[in-house]
């Protein structure tokens, strides 16, 4: 009997350990929301401002940035998928198409708010800061919280950012 009630705790506990974890990224997976949020803002700044003055060749840097990261975007997209699979997720690819999506309605939404040019003005450099950098730089950049954008979910044993 106490070996029954023994195996039913760690049943229990291996089912709740497995719905928390459903519901918090690890630190790769927060890294790759993070870096494909960096990837899906470049692309809606280039969009937005590449008929602006200051715009001119922007989009074909956000297609060198692409490029230039192509490994690395490849992975965290993959990283993404994985997570969603593992997590019983039915059509995991759907899933990440989804918050691709949502990654990039965040962005257009400020893009809204402010007018064209201000956004462009605020926005803009980071094309260039992003295609400046090395992948050990970019990823430092993609593993780091976002007050005003959280990722979906937050990291394991971590408190939610809000």
């Amino acid at each position: 009997m106490k070996k029954l009630t023994a195996l039913l705790a760690a049943v229990a506990l291996l089912a709740t350990t497995a719905q928390a974890s459903a519901q918090c990224y690890n630190q790769r997976q927060f890294e790759a929301e993070q870096g494909l949020r960096i990837h899906s803002e470049l692309m809606v700044i280039s969009l937005t401002c590449m008929k602006m003055p200051m715009g001119a060749g922007m989009y074909q840097k956000y297609q060198a940035f692409t490029n230039k990261n192509k490994s690395l975007i490849t992975g965290y997209e993959a990283d993404m998928i994985s997570y969603f699979r593992d997590n019983g997720h039915d059509a995991p690819e759907k899933q990440f198409h989804t918050l691709r999506t949502n990654l990039a309605n965040q962005i257009s939404q400020h893009a809204i708010k402010m007018s064209t040019s201000n956004f462009c003005q605020h926005f803009g450099s980071r094309i260039d800061s992003a295609l400046g950098m090395d992948q050990a730089k970019l990823r430092q950049w993609a593993s780091q919280p976002w007050p005003n954008s959280p990722t979906s979910r937050p990291v394991c044993g971590q408190v939610a950012q809000r």
